[in-house]
């Protein structure tokens, strides 16, 4: 039985265990990253009736664990009649192998939970892809000889047959040609993201994308901020497929509004690799927004997720950068003194707000207005009253301060980017 079918029946009663490895550097503390297998574990219905923090000086090949830690697992799914264990952390296929003949139930890692939960968030065309490409990249690598009944296939016809390929070997091809042929389909929907980027490179709204770690308040902030109904619950992984809005900053000027996938502390590789092309959105931005739940104890080191991923897309020193602000969210869990202590420990460029009240979404609004303002130059600039052409793609290009008319001229003091000042020069 797959996991996906497992996970149709109803109420499935599961451990959890965080194998705290000996020497092993982590995000996060053992006891948040269990509590965060426990909520991934809530996000697809699953009922948590046990969990535990395997303390582990010396890795078994065979089992990770000891067996100490699996005589305790045998005696709580006996007495709690568990049918699922999740191990946080990754398993070789002969090691989850090894882990369900012993336990004699389902065990699945972090990165089958992780892509569980993505199938069942995804809605779009693409991000079914996505998702399956990731499925068939991790299936791919759990092969395991495990088919007594088919030491092999022989291929011909009698005695003059060759031996034919092996049961895995078959499986692997089979395997390979669906992430081709899920390859080239995600291929085509690049090109066609390319065309849209380019597209609205056309018009001047400049880009500006939410990132974060899950569950930070990404698509409740962008909701309020967008007047839209984006899917936004207290659960991980709530946002999957990106989506898009415009929105009208203080100036007037106009912006795309991008919501993005969560990220998460050891986010599984076939995930990064997969999603690439939605995240690419984070690439092209003009503006990237990082929202953080301050109120969380683990706010620092997911904040330092957050960028490490950012830096596998290709941003380096990210947090540096023009293009970059970071909003604290949640800051009305506090009350005023530690506000206060809050932002005053911050930099410029960082907001303190509250995306389900509202309160301070003006200071970030504000914030995102000048920070797209940076290269905007004022200049004057006269046309010919008949020159329509210019005067509309002036209009439609800058933000025009006030216009003054003759017979003969006209004279605009125009707020617009050097991009588009150059672009202008060349309009006949």
């Amino acid at each position: 039985m797959s996991f996906v079918e497992f996970c149709e029946k109803p109420s499935i009663k599961s451990g959890i265990v965080f194998p705290d490895i000996l020497g092993q550097k982590i995000s996060l503390s053992a006891e948040a990253r269990l509590e965060e297998a426990e909520g991934l574990a809530l996000a697809i219905n699953l009922d948590v009736c046990y969990k535990e923090i395997a303390k582990v000086r010396n890795v078994k090949p065979a089992t990770l664990v000891g067996q100490g830690v699996i005589d305790r697992l045998l005696k709580e799914i006996e007495e709690q009649k568990i049918e699922l264990v999740i191990f946080d952390c990754s398993l070789t296929p002969i090691q989850q192998r090894n882990l369900e003949k012993k336990l004699q139930v389902k065990v699945i890692d972090r990165t089958a939970l992780i892509l569980e939960i993505f199938g069942e968030r995804a809605q779009t065309k693409e991000g079914k892809l996505q998702v399956e490409l990731a499925h068939l990249t991790y299936q791919r690598s759990r092969l395991v000889r495990s088919w007594t009944h088919l030491e092999r296939q022989r291929g011909g016809a009698g005695f003059l047959g060759g031996p034919g390929e092996t049961q895995i070997e078959l499986d692997r091809r089979i395997i390979d040609d669906k992430i081709l042929k899920i390859k080239q389909s995600l291929e085509k929907v690049k090109q066609t993201r390319l065309i849209q980027r380019s597209a609205r490179k056309r018009v001047p709204y400049p880009s500006v994308a939410f990132v974060g770690y899950t569950n930070a308040g990404k698509s409740t902030l962008y909701n309020k901020l967008s007047n839209s109904n984006v899917f936004a619950k207290d659960l991980l992984f709530a946002t999957l497929d990106p989506s898009m809005r415009k929105i009208k900053l203080p100036s007037g000027k106009e912006v795309i509004l991008s919501d993005t996938v969560g990220f998460i502390s050891d986010l599984p590789h076939e995930l990064v690799m997969s999603f690439r092309a939605t995240l690419e959105e984070v690439l092209s931005a003009d503006l990237v927004v990082h929202i953080r739940d301050i109120s969380s104890p683990n706010s620092k080191e997911q904040k330092a997720d957050v960028l490490k991923v950012l830096e596998s897309l290709g941003f380096n020193n990210f947090e540096k950068s023009p293009k970059y602000i970071e909003v604290l969210n949640k800051i009305d869990l506090f009350d005023d003194i530690k506000k206060q202590e809050l932002l005053s420990k911050q930099k410029p460029g960082i907001v303190g707000l509250s995306a389900i009240s509202g309160k301070g979404c003006d200071k970030l609004l504000k914030l995102i207005d000048d920070k797209l303002s940076m290269d905007f130059a004022v200049t004057e600039i006269s046309l010919d009253v008949s020159d329509g052409k210019k005067i509309a793609w002036l209009h439609a290009n800058s933000e025009v301060i006030s216009c003054k008319a003759n017979d003969e001229k006209m004279y605009f003091k125009v707020k617009i980017s050097q991009e588009n000042l150059s672009k202008f020069e060349f309009i006949k």
